[in-house]
């Protein structure tokens, strides 16, 4: 895969990377923190192993609803996680979305706690650069802040 049809973000927590796992594998830790600042997202399917499949809905402030879906392609335990990531039927946008995303997430020890590291591929340059145009790297860092609120929230 080359690096143009690529978009990566990582991130580093103050909490250990199991901590970090649960929070990105739990269905009800995922409906909790999930989604920009100001979204809620709504779990409707999460078969979490090799093959199974997941439906999440963000919810807008105005209540627009932007369904994701996929299957989760490889799973290693406290390590990676390897998904499909399409748009799901009802999401509405005024531009060409890309397609046939794969999201790989790794889990990393750090020497303050852990690090997450995402890398979104695409097929063409072109459909990366939609997935830019829509924002998601701005989205992602928003979701990985409420997903930082949400730990600290469970400390308290």
């Amino acid at each position: 895969m080359s690096k143009d049809h690529l978009i990566i973000i990582e991130r580093t927590f103050k909490f250990p990377r199991k901590t970090l796992w649960h929070a990105c594998t739990d269905a009800e830790a995922i409906s909790a923190w999930y989604g920009p600042k100001g979204f809620r997202t709504r779990v409707e399917e999460h078969d979490f192993r090799e093959g199974g499949a997941y439906r999440y809905v963000m919810i807008g402030p105005d209540g627009k609803e932007y369904p994701s879906v996929g299957r989760f392609v490889e799973i290693v335990e406290l390590s990676k996680i390897v998904a499909t990531d399409d748009f799901g039927e009802g999401f509405e946008y005024d531009k060409p979305l890309p397609d046939q995303m794969v999201s790989t997430q790794h889990f990393e020890d750090h020497a303050d706690g852990s690090k997450l590291i995402i890398s979104i591929s695409h097929p063409t340059e072109a459909d990366r650069q939609k997935h830019i145009d829509m924002g998601v790297v701005d989205g992602w860092q928003s979701s990985l802040d409420c997903l930082d609120e949400y730990v600290a929230g469970k400390d308290t």
